[in-house]
């Protein structure tokens, strides 16, 4: 039988590392999915159809973690189950420009979650397709900027020396650009 003399090890692989394997590949498959997909658009669907209720898209976002292969799961008491995530579980839907305690300037993003937070634009960056993505909650999750929300944030855009920037209380940053084609593979 294939593999059986794998699990009993050789010379090359002793039994305890083949069983380690064989325990890790166990336990990071055993999470089984939540039948729930988020679209690239941010919504929500269980079983095909689109989740209207925003209380449970919500509940769902508060316990939503991403583990240590990437995935999103949901955790809730001692259960966990995965996601089907089409790009990212977070998007920002709308951009404005707030003006913060003593006259600072922040760009308040709202997010699929129905939140908002600040963007931090050190966080921006360009992926593929020219989609434009930050990190949101702490910098715990990716989010991918909606068409809407994109057009939001370029009319903050200012160019520089052949640089775009977008300036918030003061500072300049440089608006991330999408790679060249000379500079892909």
């Amino acid at each position: 039988m294939p593999g059986v003399k794998a699990l009993r090890g050789s010379a090359h692989q002793p039994r305890h590392f083949t069983l380690r394997l064989l325990r890790a590949m166990i336990e990071t498959d055993d999470i089984p999915p939540c039948l729930i997909r988020i679209d690239r658009e941010g919504r929500w669907f269980h079983k095909g159809l689109e989740m209207l209720r925003r209380d449970f898209v919500r509940f769902f976002y508060e316990h939503m973690e991403m583990d240590s292969r990437g995935r999103y799961v949901i955790r809730l008491s001692n259960q966990t189950c995965y996601l089907d995530v089409e790009d990212t579980a977070f998007v920002v839907r709308r951009v404005v420009l707030d003006s913060a305690e003593e006259g600072e300037e922040r760009l308040l993003m709202r997010l699929s979650d129905d939140t908002e937070e600040a963007l931090n634009p050190e966080t921006l960056h360009v992926g593929e397709e020219n989609v434009l993505y930050c990190r949101v909650k702490d910098g715990r999750f990716p989010a991918r900027f909606l068409r809407a929300a994109y057009y939001q944030l370029t009319e903050r855009l200012e160019e520089e020396g052949g640089e775009y920037v977008i300036s918030l209380g003061g500072k300049k940053h440089v608006f991330p650009q999408p790679p060249s084609p000379r500079s892909l593979p």
